[in-house]
This record gives structure tokens, sequence and C-alpha cells, in this order.
């Protein structure tokens, strides 16, 4: 066995020596987001072949107003609750945020189980009828297959996080056919600071994924559009208050997922946890059973201008032909697909948010447009499938925070073109709105919230990257507060060093003496024996704590003017000093190691 081990190392090794005699760097970069594209294609297809017919198998004979439609959900998430807790052991929630957080903290490395684990527990969650979506375990499983590609071939961080996002490109482009959707949701939502020439092993990798996808499934895309009322230029109020809309419901549906899934995180029980999450998502369900599964189905529905289907089943279905009661119920639908989705995901199921978030949106253009004609002439008639899928874009663009990401999705998914520039126009509308009250989308507040997050901006992120450990200088003299004057002149001649820390026996740092604080008495021996350090040590002005991100230390050194400041741990104990010229010496390795050069 071991024998085998040595070997597989020796063939690998001589592989990556013969790649590196034969193959540059940037066309070997190629190569792999080639792969990584075709593979991304192939899961993706796996993923939904599994899903459906997971559901045609438990839904076969089995009637719509069977009560089994309250027992599969709360059973599919014990199930995935299970696999993950005695076959993973780890934890595979957020995809999305976890690609954000491995990016962010320089590490661009996720676990091998990532490129299998959350494709089982989804399939599992889905097929059952957990109201979520497959997009996030896929973009996890692409991300982890980028990274483990990269890492198998030793390549170095930068080009790792450049494999993390062509596996991301890819996994979008595979499962949606949506290939210029998964280069801008990269650009947009992991916030990779690109250049042109890495741009290209993004398009190779979410293409041929798109284009792999296409020869496997065929040429039908995901909501049927058949456009049949083009937009009109007076209509742009209209649609520049559905992106208001938009921008407010998409700041209930993050604030109020963030808040519920805090609630149930406070819940330490598991199994109390999972009755809960089981018991609010088959009510919710029962209720109203457009809640079942992803949801694509239910949108289609609406488009095909069939809504009035979507209340068979329900509590609702006697009084479809009240105008008050259809708009409740959709409404209530709407509302209630946040927690529906929070409770499958927090009771142990796996899933994202890009299918909650495009039904959500489908439901938010539908309720608009049913107003607008209730309340208008027939004279001004507006399309509810056309406003069906300006709601889908804006409440991408505004969970998102991707109003580009919302543009091009609907598009590739509705093959809308024609209603680029209403999309956009609400896109933007509906981000401009949530901007107002949320700085960072559902997928970035966590990790806001730590310091951690990688932004645009080369020098924020740069400093997000580095934290305090990496910089601290620790070559300091320490001196005692009860050290005679004398005893202190002999750790200044030793010393090269104009700072010296005051520790107690505890190893609290009570003060500093600068070397400006005794030069004026440091040659008076007769002062040596009657003086102590305690009578001319200072306050710091300022004392940095080692967990304080980066970004709030530089704002530290501006506001104090100072060159240099102590380091001491949550307790209060001495650590060591932090300097300016440290940090722009680490900014520099960052800056060259990190990001993504030409």
């Amino acid at each position: 066995m071991k024998l085998g081990l040595a070997t597989g190392r020796t063939l690998l090794e001589r592989l990556i020596v013969w790649r590196e005699q034969h193959i540059s760097e940037r066309y070997f970069i190629l190569l792999l987001s080639l792969s990584i594209g075709v593979t991304m294609a192939l899961l993706a297809a796996f993923l939904k072949f599994i899903i459906h017919h997971i559901e045609r198998f438990l839904l076969l004979g089995i009637d719509e107003h069977s009560y089994l439609y309250l027992i599969l959900p709360a059973l599919g998430i014990l199930l995935s609750l299970l696999f993950v807790r005695y076959v993973v052991r780890d934890d595979i929630s957020h995809g999305v945020t976890k690609v954000l957080s491995a990016i962010s903290q320089r590490k661009s490395r996720l676990k091998p189980h990532n490129t299998w684990s959350s494709l089982i527990a989804s399939a599992i969650t889905i097929g059952f009828g957990g109201s979520v979506g497959a997009e996030s375990p896929i973009v996890l499983t692409g991300a982890a297959i980028g990274s483990n590609f990269g890492r198998l071939f030793r390549l170095e961080q930068r080009n790792l996080m450049l494999l993390i996002g062509c596996g991301v490109a890819g996994a979008l482009g595979g499962i949606f056919k949506a290939p210029i959707t998964g280069l801008v949701f990269v650009i947009e939502v992991l916030l990779l600071d690109l250049t042109m020439a890495s741009v290209l092993p993004l398009l190779v990798s979410s293409v041929s994924a798109a284009a792999v996808a296409y020869i496997l499934t065929g040429k039908e895309i995901l909501f049927q559009f058949i456009p049949t009322d083009p937009y009109h230029i007076e209509r742009i109020p209209l649609m520049i208050l559905l992106g208001i809309l938009c921008g407010l419901i998409s700041l209930y549906f993050s604030k109020t997922m963030f808040r519920i899934e805090g609630a149930f995180k406070r819940v330490e029980s598991r199994r109390r946890r999972y009755f809960i999450s089981a018991a609010i998502l088959s009510l919710l369900i029962f209720l109203f059973p457009p809640l079942y599964g992803e949801g694509y189905d239910a949108i289609n529905t609406l488009l095909d201008g069939q809504y009035i289907e979507l209340l068979e089943g329900s509590l609702f279905e006697g009084f479809a032909g009240s105008y008050w009661v259809v708009f409740a119920f959709f409404l209530l639908t709407l509302l209630f697909k946040v927690f529906a989705s929070v409770a499958t995901n927090s009771g142990g199921g796996c899933g994202g948010l890009f299918a909650p978030t495009l039904f959500a949106g489908g439901f938010t253009g539908f309720i608009f447009s049913y107003l607008v004609n209730y309340f208008s002439s027939l004279q001004v008639f507006i399309s509810p499938k056309n406003y069906i899928l300006l709601g889908m874009a804006g409440l991408m663009a505004g969970v998102m925070h991707a109003p580009l990401t919302g543009v091009f999705l609907i598009a590739e998914l509705s093959g809308g073109y024609n209603l680029f520039l209403p999309l956009m126009l609400v896109s933007l509308t509906s981000f401009a709105t949530i901007r107002i009250f949320m700085p960072h989308s559902i997928y970035s507040l966590r990790l806001a919230e730590q310091g951690k997050l990688l932004t645009h901006q080369k020098d924020t992120a740069v400093l997000t990257l580095m934290n305090v450990e990496h910089v601290l200088e620790q070559d300091f003299e320490r001196v005692s507060p009860d050290m005679t004057l004398g005893e202190m002149v002999r750790v200044i001649s030793v010393s090269h060093r104009n700072s010296f820390p005051v520790v107690d026996s505890q190893g609290m740092l009570v003060g500093i003496v600068e070397l400006d604080n005794v030069r004026n008495i440091m040659f008076r021996p007769e002062l040596y024996e009657r003086y102590r350090v305690r009578r001319f040590m200072v306050t710091p002005e300022v004392k940095v704590y080692a967990s304080t991100p980066m970004t709030k230390v530089m704002r530290l050194f501006d506001e104090t003017k100072a060159w240099k400041m102590p380091v001491v741990d949550d307790e209060g104990r001495y650590l060591g000093f932090i300097s300016k010229s440290a940090i722009f010496n680490s900014y520099r390795e960052v800056l060259n190691a990190t990001f993504i050069g030409d």
C-alpha cells in the first residue's frame, strides 16, 4: 500500500515537472479552466437529474391534496441532517459565504469533501421538497473543484483564487446555461479584482460549461418566455417604481433571513431546532403549496398566465374568484418564502438563495402588475410576464447586491433580451434602494461584521488579508514598574529600540517608557536609586488588540498620528508593538502575492 502511494506521488511530481518544462503557466491555467468547465457541466446535469428523479419517485401516485406533502420536506431535511452529521461531519451550509470566506482569508482552499458533499445533501433536501435552490451547493462544489485542482498541481495562491472563480463561473454556466452570468457573478459577488488576462480563463470555464450543458440537456431554457408585449417609454416610471419595490422586498428578505437564522442558532439543541424547523416548513407548505421545492414550476405557471392553478390544494382554493383573496395568497406566499427557506437550511437541509430569490422576485413582479392592472384602465394594461421577469432581476440585484448578475441571468434564463433596457433599469433602481439601508449583501454581511470581507477597493482588500499577528514586532526590551532608573539605564544601553513596554508580574501592559521621557535624567547617577519606572512611565495613548482588523488599525494610526502602537491580547497582556513600517512592508508582500497579475 505504501509503495503504491509513493509511486502515485512520484508520478504526480513527474507530471508537474513535465508541465513546467513544456506548458507555460498561462496556457496551463486555460487547460485547467476548460477541464473545470466541462466537469461542472457534468456535475450540474447530474445534480438536476438526481433531484428530478427523487421528486418523480416520491410523488408517483400522490394526488395534489395528499398530506404526504407535509411529511416529505421534513423527512428530506432529516436525511440531509443525518448525512452531514454522520458522514460529512462538517458544516456545508451557506455555500457562497464559504467561498467568500476562503478568498477573504487568503487561503483560497476548500476541503476535498466540498467537491461532493453539498451535491448529495442538496439533492436530498430539494428532491424531498425543501424550499431552497441547488445553485449555491453547485457553486461551493465548483469552487472546491477549482481549489483542489490548483492544490493538486501546487499552484500559487493567486492562481488558486482564479481557479476558484473558474469553478464558480463554470457551476453557474452549467446549471443555468448562462455563461455571461457566470463571469459577472464572479466579479460582482466574489469581489475578485481581475485583469483582462485573468478574465479569459473565467470565460473559458463558463462558456465550456454552458456548451456541454446544451449538449447534454438540449436547448430548453429554465423559463419559457415568448415576448408578446414590448416595453413602452411611457412606462419607465412604472419600472422605476417596481425597482424601488424590489429594493424594499430585498431589504425585507435579507434582514428577515439574517434575523431568523440568528434565532435558530440560539436554539442549542439540534433535535429541538430540527422539530421547530420541520413544523414551520410543513405548515407553510400546507398553507401555500407553491413553497414546495425550488419554485421554478410556480414561476413558469405565472409566465403561462395560469396563476389560479397555484391556489389549487391550498385553503384559498375555494375563494379563487375573489380578487383580494388571490392578492392576499400571493402576497403571503411571497412574504413567507424566506421563512420556508431558512427553516429548510436551519433544520439540517442544504440549499441556496438563488431559487428563493428568483421565486420572490417573480411573485413581486406578478403582484405589482396585478395591482397596476386592477387600478388602471384597459388602455394601460401591462403584461404580467414582463414584470415577472423584471421582478426576478430586481430581487437578484437587491438581495445579492449584484445588478449586472440580475440583468444577465434573467436575460439568459428566459431569452428575453428585448427586455434588456427595462431589466437594467429595474435592477439598478433596486440596488440603489437597498444600498441606502444595507451596505452589504446577505452573503457578505457576516464577513463584513468580522472585518474579513475582501472588496474591490485594493487598499482595503489588502488590509483585509492582513492581520496584526503577521506584523507584530517583539524585539522590544521589557521593563517592570518597580525597576530603578539605574536598572533602566542598563536596559537602554543594550537595546536598539527607543520604546520600552512596562509589564507587571502578570504580563499586563501598564505603561510605556520612551527614551525622550528619561533623556534628561538618565545621566544623573544620584537619581538612579531614587527614581523608579512607575514614576516616569506614561500611559499609552491607544492599545491595539490582536483581534483588531487591520483596517481599524490603520484608522487608529491616522487618528493618533502615531508611528507605532503597543499590542495586547483580549485580557490586556502585552504581546509586542505594531508599526507603520512593518505594515507597509507586509502590504507590499500581500499585494504582490495575492492579486492576480497580467
